[in-house]
């Protein structure tokens, strides 16, 4: 399979249950070894990279569940993501571009994460990697089992950090928002690149993808 996401794009990966949509989202940050092939960004083989190496050269990722450290304060949570990825004397603006994506955490800036609502620390996830946006964000299922509200705050950040030129690989539940916030649209099948096209054409193949038909027949 191969697989390419031009710079400043945003892909949707799309397919049932099973298609190994995590699994390639975990391949990229390094999580899995892949049995074959390789993984490159902006030029380099990073197949055999280290997470940490991947993630200092810009790859970001937000894997399906939350991502944060439940005993800290919002604010420690914040401290922990930019310790490595923005100097001393940067990290105030830091955060305040994270509590611009998300203005309530603001308001919980002190309150314990492990204290705030499921919605709320997603929220504290993403806003640990915009803080300091990434070159390249990975994101798997934001929005499992969060409120439609909720839902709609998470995109509405994505296409924040879409317009300030971030590229995204997002796997999502919600196809028709992953649609919407793509420019190109892949649909995996047991591993393998079933279709590939532009995100406004995606969503008719999708369908016969999830119902087990064959692209482009019946």
């Amino acid at each position: 399979m191969t697989l390419e996401v031009r710079t400043g794009s945003v892909v949707a990966v799309l397919g049932a249950m099973g298609a190994d949509k995590s699994t390639l989202a975990r391949a990229i940050v390094g999580l899995v070894r892949p049995n074959a092939g390789r993984v490159t960004f902006d030029g380099h083989d990073i197949t055999r990279w280290s997470t940490h190496r991947i993630a200092r050269a810009g790859v970001a990722h937000l894997p399906e569940g939350r991502g944060i450290f439940p005993t800290l304060s919002v604010l420690d949570n914040l401290r922990m993501g930019l310790r490595h990825a923005v100097p001393r004397a940067e990290r105030a603006a830091a955060f305040e571009r994270a509590f611009e994506h998300f203005p309530i955490l603001a308001e919980r800036r002190r309150q314990q994460a492990a204290t705030l609502s499921e919605g709320e620390q997603q929220m504290l996830a993403l806003a640990r990697i915009l803080a300091a946006p990434p070159r390249l964000l990975v994101a798997d299922e934001l929005t499992l089992g969060l409120a439609s509200l909720l839902v709609d705050t998470i995109f509405g950040s994505l296409s924040r950090t879409r317009a300030a030129g971030v590229t995204i690989v997002v796997i999502e539940q919600y196809v028709e928002r992953a649609l919407a916030l793509a420019h190109e649209a892949v649909i995996l099948r047991r591993g393998h690149l079933a279709w590939r096209g532009p995100a406004d054409t995606a969503a008719a193949e999708a369908t016969a993808q999830y119902l087990g038909e064959t692209v482009g027949g019946a």
